[in-house]
């Protein structure tokens, strides 16, 4: 299967505007998301999908591949969308712009999970719940599984209940399970959903995925061991560079 893994990366980020190119090690933010995503075997191409000349240049700069995007698309699927009517594939893979710690590994396994699973439209990634308070945290998305490893439904919500007692979340295998917002699409799939209008369930949790559940579209669900880590502030950024940092480091002692 042909895949093309897009990294959507905007310049106008509400909380941090600029983000893809913030630079202080010696790479662009984005520079990090693409070069990770570079490491992935299962796919044939990385492209950034922007909207700003400025990221095209600056992924043109080390040697990346970057088309521009119209300005006006309400979310990445959008974006990946209108890359997919351009450059054709089987396969599409949304990378977040702002994560430069991303695992090619996991990403790998969302197009394994796709190959195998032919009735699948998408496929996305969890990780088990190791901590109460995220189970409670509306920012930390839940979601919950049949038993063939596709979704059943995304929450914000602690999902699953437990009516009686606390949520043993030590327990292996765990049906409590945090979801990352990464994504494999086939086409046909991808072009539908940019078309489809949000669903009550959507526009009620304020999650995008749900509009393919309710629209009947299979996610196959890909479980990792840990959750990467995105840039959502500058102190995200921060603690990015000083792990950065630290690693190379190691490395050098290392050598």
């Amino acid at each position: 299967m042909r895949t093309l893994i897009v990294i959507p990366a905007r310049y106008a980020s509400s909380r941090l505007p600029g983000k893809p190119l913030l630079r202080s090690t010696s790479k662009y933010l984005v520079q990090h998301v693409y070069e990770q995503a570079c490491q992935v075997t299962r796919a044939q191409m990385v492209v950034v999908a922007t909207d700003d000349p400025r990221i095209v240049a600056a992924v043109e700069s080390f040697g990346g591949k970057a088309i521009m995007t119209r300005r006006d698309h309400p979310s990445g699927t959008d974006r990946i969308a209108e890359v997919a009517r351009n450059m054709d594939a089987d396969l599409y893979v949304n990378v977040q712009g702002d994560e430069p710690l991303v695992d090619p590994a996991g990403l790998d396994l969302l197009i394994k999970l796709m190959e195998r699973d032919s009735g699948a439209g998408m496929a996305t990634l969890a990780v088990p719940l190791t901590d109460e308070a995220a189970y409670n945290d509306p920012n930390c998305v839940k979601l919950v599984c049949d038993n063939r490893g596709r979704a059943l439904y995304f929450s914000r919500s602690p999902v699953p209940h437990v009516r009686e007692g606390q949520p043993n979340l030590a327990g292996r295998p765990s049906p409590f399970l945090q979801h990352l917002g990464v994504y494999a699409y086939r086409k046909t799939v991808l072009l539908q959903l940019a078309q489809l209008p949000p669903s009550p369930l959507e526009e009620l949790e304020r999650l995008e995925q749900l509009r393919a559940l309710s629209n009947g579209i299979g996610i196959q669900v890909g479980l990792v061991n840990q959750a990467g880590r995105g840039v959502d502030t500058f102190e995200d950024y921060q603690r990015f560079v000083q792990e950065y940092s630290g690693q190379k480091i190691r490395l050098r002692r290392a050598a």
